[in-house]
């Protein structure tokens, strides 16, 4: 049974879905997922709270994540997509963006967990930020929007990843005559932070150069630079 939504609460909960980006069809759905089982279970009747809907939101967050995923990186191995989605859909990411949203502001919390600290517990605020769900389109739109720094920061660390070598590998040896090879050009920085370069050769001919923070980083940047110039 839905919790009856009194006016200063309607009042709020519109204010809050305009923040989000969200429109509910149901307010009454917001309020549900701000509804922490401690609130629930003092109420003098029975009110619906939030673990149901944590539940079906926690799937279309992974759903949503390996959608982005799978789409913006064709090359990595599925065990590569798993490593990136984890570092991303983490409980202390998702409470940081409940906190920027300022869902502990509106949680409705029992008394023994409102004086223990809950409005801004890191369970309370993903569970939160989970559950705050609705329908499909609206929900992957809220996911994309709200861990966009996160997913930009993806493609920056999925780059790295793709392996510009294999891939280098692959486009000049269609000529069996031509011999790719790697040298070090070169390290800058101090010991803990060292940034190597590399430059790649294809019959001594230097074709591109790059660097990173390890010497295998570098040979990617390099094959990365190479490819591009092979290709124009």
């Amino acid at each position: 049974m839905s919790e009856s939504l009194s006016e200063a609460r309607r009042e709020e909960l519109m204010s809050l879905a305009e923040a989000l980006g969200v429109k509910f069809s149901r307010l009454e759905l917001l309020n549900q997922a701000l509804t922490h089982t401690s609130f629930a279970n003092e109420s003098k009747r029975k009110i619906d709270h939030n673990e149901r809907l944590e539940f079906l939101g926690d799937a279309v967050l992974e759903l949503a994540s390996s959608t982005y995923l799978y789409r913006h990186f064709s090359r990595l191995p599925e065990g590569e997509l798993t490593k990136i989605r984890a570092s991303i859909v983490r409980s202390e990411t998702l409470a940081r963006l409940a906190r920027d949203l300022k869902l502990g502001e509106h949680l409705l919390l029992g008394r023994g967990e409102e004086m223990g600290g809950g409005r801004d517990r890191q369970t309370n605020l993903e569970d939160a930020f989970e559950a705050v769900d609705q329908g499909w389109e609206a929900a992957q739109d809220y996911v994309l929007r709200q861990l966009a720094r996160e997913f930009a920061e993806a493609s920056r660390i999925g780059e790295i990843m793709t392996d510009y070598k294999t891939t280098f590998q692959e486009v000049v040896h269609r000529n069996p005559d031509k011999v790719i090879t790697y040298e070090e050009a070169g390290e800058s920085g101090p010991a803990h932070a060292k940034v190597f370069t590399s430059r790649v050769l294809v019959n001594g001919v230097p074709y591109g150069e790059g660097s990173g923070r390890s010497k295998k980083a570098a040979e990617q940047q390099a094959a990365r630079m190479a490819l591009a110039k092979w290709k124009s």
